[in-house]
């Protein structure tokens, strides 16, 4: 395989196998990322499609990211969720009427989906840098560094974030009664 830099060259030439490459590689992280914040399959499929063509956009003005090509995906794919969310307010624990485990107890299964629909809430709640932080770092395993790199800040402001949007959402979850 490539690396992230021949990868982002090739993609400047407009290299076909370059960006096959570069959606098969980061685009099942980018559908987690936004399913997790979204919610939804449908508007997270709706978000790496958007994110890619912004990227591709990008690169047809003579632009786009000459390092640290899955940052900028990520911030792209995140700015993309922030509109959204400012677009449309979420709906408020909506219940889908599928049982998704016959073998599930029903109200354990509707409990989770409660819960899981209120930590989605409370997420919605944080900042926009915070729930990047948050996502990036609890949902995908990042380290600091590469936060910092896709927020474009200190790694120092990025603990800062953590720190507040932690904080946060105890505060908020607690009030909740889900801690």
């Amino acid at each position: 395989m490539a690396s992230e830099t021949e990868l982002l060259q090739r993609a400047h030439a407009f290299d076909r196998q370059a960006l096959a490459e570069i959606y098969d590689l980061y685009s099942p992280g980018l559908y987690r990322y936004a399913l997790r914040l979204l919610g939804e399959a449908s508007a997270a499929e709706d978000c790496v499609a958007e994110t890619f063509g912004r990227f591709l956009h990008a690169l047809r003005g003579g632009k786009g990211p000459r390092e640290y090509l899955q940052a900028y995906l990520y911030r792209v794919a995140h700015n993309w969720i922030t509109d959204q969310y400012r677009r449309r307010p979420p709906a408020w624990l909506e219940l889908d009427e599928q049982q998704p485990d016959s073998a599930a107890d029903p109200e354990e299964a509707a409990a989770r989906r409660i819960r899981q629909a209120r930590l989605r809430q409370a997420l919605q709640r944080l900042t926009p840098d915070q729930q990047q932080v948050i996502a990036l770092k609890y949902l995908e395993g990042w380290e600091n560094e590469q936060i910092a790199r896709a927020l474009r800040k200190p790694v120092g402001a990025v603990k800062s974030l953590q720190h507040r949007a932690l904080a946060r959402l105890q505060r908020d979850l607690r009030n909740e009664e889900l801690l």
